[in-house]
């Protein structure tokens, strides 16, 4: 499995490399259209590397998919605390109680051998 890994790792490497060889001229990009930045009188620009503009993009899609599924997946984990909060409670509520155990057999004769059944009084 470890060489099917390194293997995996080592294709998308060289994908990586032949996207950047491919792609490797400058480009400019612009926060704002030509009009607007000109109208406003702010034109930020960067020169970058085609393949970086694309890593980047991916980059970033990547980073907004994570961050909506953590979003959405937060009702869930609420959820788990909650329920974890509530066994650890029952959990030490059935430790400090006296109920009968479950390893001494049936229910009715723990109670009787522990004598904690009311006696009937006569009437």
């Amino acid at each position: 499995m470890r060489y099917v890994k390194f293997i995996l790792l080592a294709v998308i490497a060289v994908l990586l490399v032949a996207v950047a060889l491919a792609n490797s001229e400058m480009v400019m990009l612009r926060v704002l259209p030509e009009a607007m930045a000109g109208f406003l009188g702010l034109s930020w620009t960067v020169r970058l590397p085609m393949f970086v503009v694309i890593l980047l993009a991916i980059g970033a899609g990547l980073l907004v998919g994570f961050v909506w599924e953590y979003a959405r997946e937060h009702k869930y984990r609420v959820a788990a605390r909650t329920e974890r909060r509530e066994r650890v409670a029952l959990e030490r509520d059935m430790k400090s109680s006296g109920t009968p155990r479950a390893d001494r057999g049936d229910d009715i004769l723990a109670l009787l051998e522990d004598g904690s059944v009311p006696t009937r009084r006569a009437s």
